[in-house]
């Protein structure tokens, strides 16, 4: 309990719901609790960064916070944050923002939930350190068995003080004082072939092409159905945009659809494009799912579904974009994927998007393709 908000009362909705799958937890609670009193004294000038389900947010607002700018990189997580907010905290004041200036200028008070990605870490840190006022204080939490002594190396280096607190309920928090100077965050740049690799920290795989999806390439058709405006050829969950440059490099004909939840992995994917010179053929996007696709209106759609929600591993996840590449796909559309074998999606594959067989094996990913009844 914060003031007169119930953080348990908190939904995850869109996002999967399941046993152990939690909204908020411990490291929540410790972050509020820890920058209580620097809210109070700056309610103007607070950011949330990394909040998962609002918990954060809603916790700094319960706390007098207003006019918070807030960064999930999950568009899901925008999603469950307005309707808790909603519905638990209506008059709570803040705004979705990208990772940039615009989110950290002036701060000076940041609740930070540790990403699992040091990458993720260097770019949300530089962030806050070329823009901030010099007198913010970064409150960076999480649960202790995520976190690593190298994320404090990643703090010291763009902040002149850091502090430690003991570990409770399994969590701890790393407070980051006197920002030194930073430049704002980079893709980082990788080659195969003739495709040029970008990625920000935080993003699938980073600058290169990580095995299944080199599989999943090997396995694409010489002539996939689709490709027009109409009907794109679509990269679902497109990550750092490696499939979509791949198939208009391939195909020089069709056009690309590349869709993902995640900032970090639309950014990326917008920067692979650019790099190189396919921005007129391949457009991306962010979006929950394939929400902006019309019902029946896909031929082919090639996806490498995640199997996290947040840090914790869960079978939950990719049925849910089975589905929805189900009802995009028009009967006879092709769906393309490639799992981790020991993951066995075959049959859910079978039931949810229809007769599936399989196109590729290694000793540890599966393609198959999957005709829409």
């Amino acid at each position: 309990m914060l003031g007169d908000l119930d953080l348990s009362r908190l939904s995850r909705w869109p996002d999967i719901e399941a046993p152990g799958l939690v909204a908020t937890d411990g490291a929540d609670r410790l972050l509020l609790a820890h920058a209580r009193a620097d809210i109070a004294a700056a309610p103007h000038g607070v950011v949330v960064i990394g909040d998962a389900y609002g918990a954060l947010t809603l916790g700094a607002a319960d706390a007098g916070a207003t006019g918070i700018r807030v960064h999930q990189d999950p568009l899901s997580g925008e999603r469950a944050l307005a309707a808790n907010a909603a519905r638990l905290l209506p008059a709570a004041e803040y705004r979705s923002l990208a990772l940039d200036g615009e989110l950290t200028r002036g701060a000076r008070v940041v609740l930070l939930r540790l990403p699992r990605s040091l990458d993720a870490l260097a770019d949300m840190a530089d962030v806050i350190s070329a823009h901030a006022a010099p007198d913010v204080v970064v409150y960076a939490g999480g649960r202790v068995k995520h976190m690593a002594i190298a994320m404090n190396d990643v703090l010291r280096a763009r902040f002149s003080r850091l502090d430690v607190t003991h570990a409770e309920g399994k969590s701890r928090v790393l407070i980051a004082r006197e920002p030194r100077a930073a430049t704002p965050p980079h893709p980082a740049r990788g080659r195969s072939g003739d495709l040029e690799i970008r990625a920000f920290g935080g993003a699938f795989a980073g600058a290169r092409i990580d095995i299944g999806t080199r599989l999943l390439l090997d396995a694409i058709p010489d002539d996939p159905a689709g490709g027009d405006a109409a009907d794109p050829l679509i990269d679902f969950a497109c990550g750092t945009g490696v499939v979509a440059a791949s198939l208009a490099l391939r195909f020089p004909e069709r056009r690309v659809y590349a869709s993902d939840q995640s900032a970090a992995a639309v950014a990326s994917a917008t920067a692979t494009v650019q790099a190189n010179g396919l921005a007129d053929r391949v457009e991306v996007v962010r979006d929950d799912l394939l929400m902006r696709r019309p019902d029946a209106s896909g031929s082919f759609i090639a996806l490498n579904p995640p199997f996290h929600s947040g840090a914790a591993v869960s079978d939950r996840v990719a049925p849910r974009l089975f589905a929805d590449a189900a009802r995009v796909l028009r009967p006879g559309g092709e769906l393309i994927c490639v799992w981790n074998s020991a993951l066995r999606y075959r049959p859910a594959l079978e039931r949810i998007v229809g007769p599936t067989r399989q196109l590729a094996r290694n000793a540890k990913f599966t393609v198959t393709t999957s005709r829409r009844r």
